[in-house]
């Protein structure tokens, strides 16, 4: 009932900074290509950490 006190999850901040990456590699990827992939790896390894948090179903 009272979710809106409380912060963030570690998932929610991780898929906020995946998203974030993203984008920024999207941009990039018009202008500096190899920018753009470090961005992307970067955001893979994000991933890989959200992925490690997610409960198995």
């Amino acid at each position: 009932m009272f979710s809106f006190f409380k912060g963030k999850s570690e998932l929610e901040k991780l898929d906020q900074q995946y998203k974030k990456l993203l984008q920024e590699a999207h941009k990039l990827s018009t202008s500096n290509r190899s920018l753009s992939d470090q961005k992307v790896a970067q955001a893979n390894e994000v991933l890989a950490k959200m992925q490690q948090l997610k409960p198995n179903k």
